[in-house]
């Protein structure tokens, strides 16, 4: 179980009682005195107590009570503990005082590894506060728990009066944090900054981050114009590796060793803070193509020994970091390495076993084939895969219904096969952007999740609804967690690094001290929630009052809100799956009216045009040209359309505002206010931007469908409506002096610049759209549904509600028919279309007609096809007239749930 806070009815009552209500138990007659005093106990012989990291809460929480005014004692047992008003016990749950509390308490305590519990208890006549954990890592987190209780508490006495029995395990094994090197400029001061490593680990730990993954070698796509290839082919630049003369020229010896000491360190702190510590080498190229000038290059590697050297300096690399734990690789082209090179990364891989101990290897999943996992297995080392969640970008909280068809299995020629990219282009292409094939029930491996920084950039975000949803996500199909590249990451990358600091503040009164504290909301919001989605509200609301006072519950509503709105644009509309040529905060416009306008984005369908986009989701999302057709002929889909998606950004732009024109006048305008205040203005300047031109390509399509020129006035009107919106805040945000003029996160125009940078290309494609109407001839007559579908995209949209009725199987059997059935009492007499797939993106769904029987609608899922080896996954199309379908399950009203049923096969015994 992940959270259980005293539920069962045999320990109802208890659960309401805290130590305070403990301590005024007549029957006791323990008055409570002020709490003046705090003994912290915790025995020398119990092994969990006295891992390092558990020694390190017991200072932290030491240390909480002391900068509260607390007077502190220790002792290392409770009997011989000296007077105190609470004792706070740190005990493994195994150690026979923690048991004896927690049996006498009757504490469901979870038995899965990082599960804490906190008890309060009368022991030996006092009054005690358990913190119990089954390893050091859940005594770990009860202890930082209680800490941060006293950091964020208007009185600490008061915090330890209040404590309440807790218990909790985690629901995602792997809670993941990435921070890449990407730039000698910009990553190079944080990366040697010994003051920096504690105080981060200490707040991911207060977080329940249990692991952190530094990237090296992930600052180009391709080794082409590598300008800045600092720790880019990272072995030479931390090590020499025995028996091999191979250097990066230019780098000093000691500026090597002094990487690999900085190495060392940093894996040391994140274990000492109770993290895993996973190293990312992304990156095993040494030629630079195309590139006149870079700052090192790579001497003393061939062809010949590439291979062998990668392997020892690995093996090496690993005994010089022996708090390493785990290795991620990935192995497709922009590796450096051709793909289809089975016989280079099998020797690759031998570096791990060759160690001398066990080492996890993560396998960045795109273009990966059984033969490269085979070859991985091969070492008997821990092997995960780890596919990226919504491409380069964070959709809605749950795993796509479907990929687009940009990335559908291609069939190989003998001419593709020689490419440099032969897999992740072609037959495994479908690898790139998602779970893949990946998801067997009989998989050797385990899965988590990388999320990519195409969405969630740089401007603050944090929405604990969202968040709890994305958390439930991650535990698809058996999968066990994920890897957030955090905020930030890739500032600086492919050599565009600039001076003046990460933030991108142009105000240096908004910079604070770390870059990533600009952050600490969305880092307790999203770790506490991905440990347990049901943690209760106070965990992220303690620290938003202390911060904001009475402004805090609008801040949360208003953050809330404008968080929702970037991912929301993703699912619905992507030109590009890759995140350093899209993203929603930082877009660089895409021509309505003329595909042969200059745009980034090469992965989208043709013509390139706005309206010809596909949503990310495209079985659940409509694009607007697709919607537009819908409308002229009358003949209307399930799907979410633009419009649709419209209305729902409009909705959290005007509750965003709302709260934050609150929380701004019932807080002081500290550098957090205001630096929050900025960034959800942009992100609400965005939702209406995107809003107004999801109606304004709709109108157009509309226009180009049926002539009318209506469709064209109204598209015209909504486009500089949007250009409106976004120049509104772009504006506000240069006024204000915000943020700098030159943002850059890649070298091109469309990576780097100011939002008002973007202004000049939707003037011009405003200007062509109303050259078009200039020069068009009639259009006024219009039909009946061009006149609707024009006032439908203008308008609020409405669905009917629908009632129905499903209950899935709780499991299948392989090889056997599975009947699926649903009742539908509304609407009436409907037509009911079963899609159903396995759990397998390079898979197009089929389709069965549901029929009526006694009451139902039935369809079955022929024995051939539950012949797999894949889960199932499925939903209903309830359609009642041409015009008027539905999704079912669809999305409940704030789209936080999974709209579509998954069904597994019975688990192994």
């Amino acid at each position: 179980m992940n959270s259980n806070r005293f539920s069962r009815r045999d320990f109802i009552q208890l659960s309401a009682l805290s130590l305070a209500a403990l301590s005024t138990n007549s029957a006791l007659g323990l008055p409570f005195t002020g709490n003046s005093t705090v003994c912290l106990v915790a025995q020398p012989d119990d092994p969990i107590a006295s891992a390092p990291a558990a020694v390190w809460a017991v200072k932290e929480l030491g240390q909480a009570l002391i900068r509260r005014g607390v007077t502190l004692k220790t002792a290392t047992s409770l009997e011989d503990a000296p007077s105190a008003d609470v004792y706070i016990v740190a005990a493994a749950s195994a150690m026979p005082l923690a048991s004896g509390i927690v049996k006498n308490a009757r504490v469901n305590f979870p038995r899965t590894p990082e599960s804490l519990a906190l008890v309060p208890s009368i022991h030996l006549g006092k009054l005690v506060l358990l913190v119990s954990g089954s390893d050091a890592r859940g005594l770990m987190y009860g202890l930082l728990e209680l800490a941060d209780r006293l950091q964020y508490g208007e009185n600490p006495v008061q915090e330890l009066k209040n404590t309440h029995g807790l218990s909790e395990g985690p629901f995602n094994q792997v809670r993941s944090i990435g921070r890449s090197f990407v730039s000698q400029m910009e990553d190079k001061p944080w990366y040697n900054d010994r003051g920096m490593w504690p105080e981060y680990f200490s707040m991911l730990a207060a977080q329940r981050i249990n692991r952190f993954c530094l990237n090296f070698g992930i600052g180009f796509d391709t080794l082409e114009y590598v300008t800045d290839s600092y720790l880019l082919f990272a072995y030479p630049f931390l090590l020499s590796a025995p028996g091999y003369d191979v250097r990066a020229v230019n780098l000093p010896d000691a500026e090597r060793d002094h990487n690999l000491e900085m190495l060392q360190y940093i894996s040391r702190q994140a274990v000492a803070h109770g993290i895993d510590f996973q190293l990312g080498i992304w990156t095993h190229g040494y030629q630079w193509a195309k590139t006149p000038l870079s700052n090192y290059t790579i001497s003393g590697i061939t062809p010949e020994n590439h291979a062998a050297y990668s392997r020892d300096a690995l093996a090496a690399l690993l005994k010089a970091c022996p708090d390493i734990s785990g290795i991620t690789i990935r192995t497709h082209g922009e590796s450096g390495v051709k793909e289809g090179s089975y016989g280079f990364w099998k020797t690759v891989f031998d570096g791990l076993p060759q160690s001398g101990r066990t080492v996890r290897l993560d396998l960045h999943s795109k273009g990966l084939d059984q033969k490269m996992i085979d070859n991985a297995l091969a070492t008997r080392m821990p092997v995960q895969l780890s596919p990226k969640y919504w491409a380069e970008h964070m959709g809605l909280p749950y795993q796509q219904t479907a990929i687009r068809e940009l990335e559908m299995p291609k069939e190989s020629t003998t001419e593709h096969a020689q490419q440099y990219y032969a897999l992740s282009t072609g037959s495994r292409i479908f690898t790139r952007y998602g779970y893949a094939d990946f998801l067997r029930e009989d998989r050797p491996y385990s899965v988590m999740f990388r999320i990519w920084p195409g969405t969630h950039r740089f401007l603050l975000w944090g929405d604990p609804v969202t968040n709890a949803a994305h958390a439930r996500a991650f535990t698809f199909c058996g999968c066990n967690g994920v890897e957030l590249y955090e905020p930030l990451t890739f500032k600086g990358r492919r050599g565009s690094g600039v001076p003046g600091g990460r933030c991108a503040f142009a105000d240096a009164s908004l910079n604070p001290v770390r870059d990533w504290q600009k952050y600490l909301y969305t880092y307790r919001t999203w770790g506490r929630l991905l440990y347990n989605p049901e943690t209760q509200p106070d965990v992220w609301q303690r620290q938003l009052r202390q911060q904001f006072s009475t402004g805090a519950p609008a801040v949360e509503s208003a953050l809330g809100a404008a968080t929702r709105i970037v991912p929301l644009i993703t699912t619905a509309h992507l030109p590009s799956g890759a995140n350093d040529t899209y993203g929603p905060e930082f877009y660089t416009n895409q021509s309505i009216v003329d595909a042969t306008k200059y745009s980034p984005y090469g992965d989208t369908p043709v013509p390139k045009v706005f309206g010809n986009v596909s949503p990310l989701d495209p079985q659940m999302f409509s694009r607007m040209n697709d919607f537009a057709a819908e409308l002229v002929k009358g003949e209307r889909s399930g799907k979410y359309s633009p419009i649709e998606v419209a209305q729902w950004l409009e909705d959290l732009a005007d509750a965003a505002e709302s709260k934050l024109s609150q929380a701004q006048k019932n807080s002081k305008a500290t550098p957090e206010l205001r630096r929050l205040a900025a960034d959800v203005k942009i992100e609400i300047g965005l939702g209406r931007f995107f809003a107004a031109k999801f109606r304004s390509g709709t109108l157009y399509g509309i226009h180009e469908q049926s002539g009318n020129r209506q469709a064209l006035e109204e598209a015209i009107k909504q486009y500089r409506k949007a250009r409106e919106a976004w120049a509104q805040f772009a504006q506000d945000a240069d006024a204000g002096h915000v943020y700098n003029a030159d943002i850059s996160y890649g070298p091109n125009a469309y990576q780097r610049g100011h939002w008002l940078d973007r202004l000049p290309a939707m003037d011009d494609d405003i200007t062509a759209m109303a050259l078009r109407l200039e020069v068009l001839q009639g259009g006024e007559e219009k039909s009946a549904l061009v006149h609707s579908g024009i006032q439908e995209a203008l308008g609020r949209p409405h669905r009917d509600a629908i009632a129905c009725a499903h209950a899935p199987a709780k499991t299948f059997s392989p090889g056997k028919d599975l009947e699926i059935a649903i009742t539908v009492e509304k609407p009436k007499n409907p037509s009911v279309t079963l899609h159903y797939r396995h759990v397998n993106q390079a898979e197009h769904y089929e389709v069965a007609q549901m029929q009526p029987q006694g009451g139902k609608l039935l369809a079955t899922i022929p024995a051939s096809y539950t012949d797999s080896k894949y889960p199932l996954q499925y939903y209903f199309e309830v359609r009642q007239s041409p015009e008027k379908a539905w999704l079912y399950p669809g999305f409940n009203a704030e789209q936080t749930n999974q709209p579509y049923y998954v069904v597994r096969q019975p688990a192994k015994t």
